[in-house]
């Protein structure tokens, strides 16, 4: 009687091997779960069902002949559209691109997902070129939380953590350039990982440079394991990947975190935190030391880098701006274009000096986590808010990330950052706990993660349940 559109990714993959369901019987059940919830939620802006269920009866084909491609062969994932996936248009939320075009190319992470055998389901809503950390943009208007319909699920990856947590595929691919996987993740109640810079390697590069990582968004620690087993093998088109990591990912998650050194900085020195949001954070830092690990409430000792941060962004959207004709231009989001007016006001010595900055708090970062094995924040200030329309705000760098002061110091450093749902506020929204690695711990942190989720699981919304 198990709902397959309920069902995490791990647990699909035993049922396929126990031949108690199918791939296809999982496809077929999150396809009608997307009929029924995407015309409310708008969490997919591109479908092809049919391409699906092919992909799905090819998958159970190696099923029934005993050869899966990988841990995760047929289990639907969605692909956040942003990222190049052949033979499907990658708009990135613009009117500015032409659907028309030849879609010819994979990127590196749908590349994988494909040979891993993965069952693609379509590409998922994001801001005009992932600008923010809401989720409307001109192409396809607004996305919704599943916990509240009228609160945002945050952005960038918006549509991606909408659709895991509203059982619209157990796994998705989305983007973090400023907190863009972990802000979705917390206020849509699912597990969010920002891995190591370039452990997830990328094609093209994004043009807000080297603070963008990709990663997954799940419903379980468990599946985000399975999916960075596929996810961190090398593509020689990223100049900037890591070197061919040979771990498992799911060797080790067990072991717990007794004996673990965290650091807890409930505002790191410097953010103003809702009381539900703190209160939440705090009780689950004394459950992660009632499971052994040894907790120490220090900040590290830096201050509020959100200038460095919009400074850096403000730059790439000015950037992608002067790609853009007068007619594109006269078509882009509100907001887009007041970041870009905001970037083109940096001299070049200005920039230059924002990044000496992000390179010393780098090195400050690095050092810090010498004395700690991994750094626990909230993920996200505040629980979602109501959703805006674009442009009914001034754009600063306040408006921006300042109510996300927890997201955007670990892309500056690079640094592994996941967000785990905590518990849920009074009004029944969920609340994110961030743990941080150090640079290349992200096993570290799928390990902490999972000995917090093991005393306490994910809840789906309400609405669904």
């Amino acid at each position: 009687m198990t709902n397959l559109a309920e069902c995490p990714a791990h647990e699909l993959v035993q049922l396929y091997r126990r031949r108690l369901a199918s791939p296809v019987d999982a496809a077929r059940a999150v396809l009608a779960r997307i009929d029924e919830l995407n015309p409310v939620l708008n969490a997919f802006c591109h479908l092809a069902p049919d391409e699906t269920l092919a992909m799905a009866v090819a998958s159970e084909r190696r099923w029934q002949a005993g050869t899966p491609a990988s841990a995760i062969d047929g289990v639907p994932v969605s692909i956040k559209d942003l990222v190049l996936t052949r033979g499907w248009p990658t708009r990135r939320g613009s009117r500015t691109v032409d659907p028309a075009q030849s879609w010819d190319v994979d990127a590196p992470a749908s590349a994988r997902l494909r040979e891993a055998g993965a069952v693609l389901l379509g590409k998922t809503t994001t801001p005009e070129f992932g600008c923010k950390g809401e989720t409307n943009s001109p192409l396809t208007g607004h996305t919704r939380n599943p916990w509240h319909h009228e609160r945002t699920p945050g952005g960038s990856s918006g549509g991606a953590a909408a659709a895991v947590a509203a059982g619209l595929g157990p796994l998705a691919i989305g983007t973090d350039g400023a907190g863009s996987i972990r802000i979705p993740g917390a206020f849509c109640g699912t597990f969010g990982l920002k891995p190591s810079f370039g452990r997830v390697p990328a094609y093209p590069l994004s043009p807000f440079g080297t603070v963008a990582h990709l990663g997954p968004h799940t419903m379980s620690v468990r599946d985000a394991a399975l999916m960075m087993n596929v996810l961190k093998q090398p593509d020689a088109r990223d100049w900037t990947s890591l070197p061919p990591d040979a771990r498992d990912y799911g060797v080790g998650l067990e072991d717990g975190i007794r004996g673990l050194r965290i650091a807890w900085s409930p505002t790191l020195g410097y953010a103003h935190v809702d009381a539900e949001v703190a209160a939440a954070c705090a009780a689950a830092v004394s459950e992660l030391e009632a499971l052994g690990a040894r907790v120490e409430a220090v900040d590290p000792g830096f201050g509020d880098p959100l200038e460095i941060t919009t400074g850096l962004w403000f730059l790439g959207s000015w950037t992608l701006w002067n790609t853009l004709t007068p007619e594109q231009r006269a078509v882009t989001d509100p907001d887009f274009r007041a970041q870009a007016e905001l970037g083109a006001a940096y001299t070049a010595l200005e920039i230059q000096g924002l990044n000496l900055r992000r390179g010393a708090l780098g090195a400050h970062l690095r050092q810090f986590m010498q004395e700690f094995d991994v750094l626990v924040t909230p993920a996200v200030a505040v629980p979602a808010f109501p959703i805006r329309e674009p442009g009914s705000v001034n754009m600063d760098p306040q408006t921006m990330l300042g109510w996300t002061p927890f997201s955007y110091p670990f892309n500056l450093t690079q640094q592994p950052a996941c967000t785990i749902p905590c518990g849920l506020t009074r009004d029944g929204l969920p609340i994110g706990l961030q743990i941080v690695g150090p640079m290349f711990g992200d096993a570290l942190v799928l390990r902490a993660a999972r000995a917090y989720e093991a005393v306490r699981p994910i809840p789906r919304p309400r609405p669904l349940a």
